[in-house]
């Protein structure tokens, strides 16, 4: 299905699109960052939120890493200052490096059982499958955050899979 090529090239491409994605809400005030823009998690900020502790949540699941100190229904406010939740993400996208490449090619083969604290029942699929969530639900939700980027005015980076290298930098 997937392999540990798959991974660390997925893992650079969060961190090269999260650079992105902060450095152009960075420039915005936190109002603007803030401002309810109808996307599921609302604002910019909340957004941001939610994916970070989407991460940290499968992250604790594949690698024993701490879980997030709120509930999924909390996601979307769970940092409330913008200096800590850009420290935040990038604490766990080194994670997220630091484990893709540490990750045995025949860890991908087995199960991973965990109990979800939303549906409050336990889950047993694929690792394979539990990592390509991982991965597709970041792509998912920053493609919210870019367009929401866009529309106040910010340009960040293209987010073509093919533009970035293995090492995480743009061609």
């Amino acid at each position: 299905m997937i392999d540990t090529a798959y991974v660390t090239t997925m893992a650079h491409y969060n961190r090269w699109q999260n650079r992105s994605l902060y450095d152009a809400a960075a420039a915005l005030s936190d109002e603007v960052r803030r401002q309810d823009r109808g996307a599921f998690f609302g604002s910019i900020h909340g957004t941001f939120c939610h994916i970070l502790w989407a991460d940290q949540i499968w992250l604790s699941r594949f690698a024993g890493t701490p879980k997030p100190p709120v509930p999924g229904s909390e996601s979307s406010r769970m940092i409330a200052e913008w200096p800590d939740l850009l420290a935040e993400r990038q604490t766990t996208d080194a994670l997220i490096e630091d484990w893709a490449g540490k990750l045995p090619p025949g860890w991908l083969a087995g199960d991973l059982t965990w109990v979800s604290g939303v549906s409050h029942r336990e889950f047993s699929k694929p690792k394979a499958l539990a990592v390509m969530h991982f991965f597709n639900h970041q792509t998912h939700h920053r493609g919210q955050v870019h367009a929401m980027l866009t529309a106040a005015g910010m340009k960040p980076d293209d987010t073509d899979l093919v533009l970035v290298e293995l090492r995480g930098e743009k061609r």
